[in-house]
Order: structure tokens, then sequence, then C-alpha cells
């Protein structure tokens, strides 16, 4: 028996133990008649092990790639052709459509097979979209080179629809410039419906999003890549300098791919990236923070000059501290023991050529 519609929305676990996938498409495939062609449709949706390409089948049966696809592109015509006279096709579209209308009415394909299978493997995903491409009230949109495999609810919009929604969402962000939140990227579009803005935005490779901010795949704020980057977003986002252990470790916790690095290696690019300033002992900032790069005696120099004249050393401290995280008697062991500073008075320090 069917779960009916009320049972689903009152109960997304339940609804999600009452889609037996594995079941659902051994009775889908038990509708075509000739084993060879059970056989075929298997293997090229990955069904039951990895997604076969036409030659492969062709091989393994005896016949020419040409022929196999024609025998797919027939069987999947008739299998559309029944609607939902194929079995549990009815009760697929209504669990899958309850997820999709929680999710902004589009979702990747994967997604949605997380909320059916916890395991999510790839067979799950490949069963998912197979049953989607049969069910006449979902739309499919195919893996490519600007969209993940995701699923639609037809009824929404159709497959060109969600593309053309995508395209505006992905002009807004151009327009914008910068990465930012969904809410200003859903206003650009002119789109009130944020969450689904944001579903649409999901489906893209064009499109990331870290902590929040959305942007272009190609921005590394949204999307970094290398070490430095991963640097970069990690100070941005801590506000105020980090320990390069620090760094690392955060990194190591990060939701970013490939985050398996040394704390060697993120020291080595901090010392070679000027964005990076440093400011104590193997603790780093942002230069776009206000830091300039140098030594305790350098910072002194600069503090001296901008007051154009002898400070007393309490100040020198306090000045020279908003910019570098050291020990006190580490400025005051420079003012003392380099020849560039003079006692004036007591206490009191100015520049070498400034003394008189």
């Amino acid at each position: 028996m069917h779960a009916n519609r009320e049972e689903i929305m009152a109960n997304n676990t339940e609804a999600t133990t009452s889609l037996n996938i594995e079941s659902i498409v051994r009775d889908i495939l038990g509708t075509i008649d000739r084993e060879r062609e059970r056989e075929i449709i298997a293997r090229r949706f990955g069904l039951f092990d990895r997604r076969e390409t036409l030659e492969q089948i062709g091989e393994l049966l005896g016949i020419t790639r040409e022929r196999v696809r024609q025998l797919e592109k027939a069987v999947i015509t008739k299998l559309k052709a029944a609607g939902e006279d194929l079995p549990h096709i009815k009760e697929v579209e209504s669990v899958v459509g309850e997820h999709l209308t929680e999710m902004g009415n589009v979702a990747r394909t994967g997604e949605i097979t997380k909320r059916l299978s916890p395991e999510n493997t790839k067979i799950d995903q490949s069963r998912i979209a197979f049953l989607a491409h049969l069910a006449p009230n979902i739309a499919v949109i195919g893996d490519n080179d600007h969209f993940y495999h995701s699923v639609g609810l037809a009824g929404k919009h159709s497959e060109k629809a969600i593309r053309d929604h995508v395209g505006k969402v992905t002009d807004a962000i151009i327009a914008i410039g910068e990465p930012t939140n969904i809410e200003t990227i859903a206003n650009q579009a002119g789109n009130s419906d944020h969450r689904h803005v944001e579903a649409l935005a999901s489906i893209s490779k064009n499109i990331s999003n870290l902590h929040g901010r959305w942007g272009l795949t190609k921005w590394p704020m949204v999307n970094p890549k290398n070490i430095r980057d991963k640097i970069y977003v990690i100070l941005h986002d801590y506000k105020k300098p980090m320990h390069f252990s620090q760094i690392a470790e955060a990194i190591k916790k990060s939701d970013f791919k490939r985050k398996d690095v040394t704390t060697q290696a993120i020291h080595n690019e901090l010392i070679k990236d000027k964005r990076f300033v440093l400011i104590g002992r193997g603790i780093y900032a942002l230069r776009e923070w206000g830091y300039k790069k140098g030594a305790v005696a350098d910072v002194i120099a600069e503090v001296l000059k901008k007051e154009n004249g002898p400070l007393h050393r309490d100040e020198i401290v306090r000045r020279v501290l908003k910019s570098r995280q050291v020990k006190e008697t580490t400025i005051l062991l420079n003012l003392q023991g380099k020849p560039q500073f003079k006692r004036v008075a007591k206490a009191t320090y100015a520049l070498a050529t400034d003394a008189v």
C-alpha cells in the first residue's frame, strides 16, 4: 500500500523509510520484457554497479554500440509512456516532491538521495536519478560542465526554466561583483523567494558558497583552492591575528577540500605571500588590516617618525603593541640597544637623527 500524502507531511522520517529504493527499481525493471534490455538499462544507469558505456555493454552482449543506444532509447521511451502506471512511481513523486518543497523546489540528486538513503552511495544516487528520469512530474537537469545532476518539481518549472533561473542568479552575482549573502543575490535577481534562489544556486557548478558567502566558483573567498587562499579565508573570518599552528589547525577542522596540510607548509606559505604580515613570534595578520612588514625596530622608527619628535617609552610601547604582538621587554630592548634610537630625557626616546 502506498503512503498517503498526509502521513508523508506529518513525518518525513517515516516517508523516507517508506521508499524502498532498490525494491522499486527492481519492480520497474520487471516491467521490461526482455532480459537483455533489462541488462542494458541496469548497466547504463548504474543501478546495481558502476555505470557503463555503450561500448562496454555492447562488448558484453555481443552487439554494436549503436544497437545498445537504440535499445536503451526504445526502452526508456516505453517506460516514460507508461507514466504514472509504472510501479510505485506516484509514491516516488509524492515523497521526492515533499522533500523538494522543503528544499526550495529544486536540489542536487545527491542531496535528495541523502534524505532517502542514509548511506547515500553512488548506486543510491543512480537509482534516484533513474526514478526521477521516469517520473512525469519531476524535472531532471543532467550533469554537465555547468550543472550538477539535479531534480526539480515540474509543476513549478520545466528543465529549461530551471536553467534560465540559474542563469539569472549567476548574472545577479556577476553584477554584485563580490561574495555576498543569498538575500542580496535574490534581491538583485528580482526573486523574493530566498530559499528558492539558494536552491537554484546550489545546483550550479559555476556558483559556490562558504560560511554563508555566495559567489562565482572562481572566486577564492567562496572556493579557496590553494593553501594561501585557505589561509586568507581563515584569517579573514577569524578577524584577528593567529599563530601559524592555529591557522593549520583551523584549516584541518574546516570544510575545505584538501584540508590535510602540514603546519610547516602553512608557515612556508605565510612567509611567501605579501597579504600576510608577521607581527609576533609565529603570529600573522592580514596586511589589509593596516599592518606593515618589518622588525620591531622598524615599527618603533615608524612611530617616532609619525610623532616627529621624542616620546615617552610607555607611549612608544603602547603604540607598537597596536601593530605587533610582542613582549614589552622586546620593545624596550630595541629602544635601548639599537643605535637608531637615542634617549633624550628620562625614559624618553627619539630617532638618533632627531636628537640634539
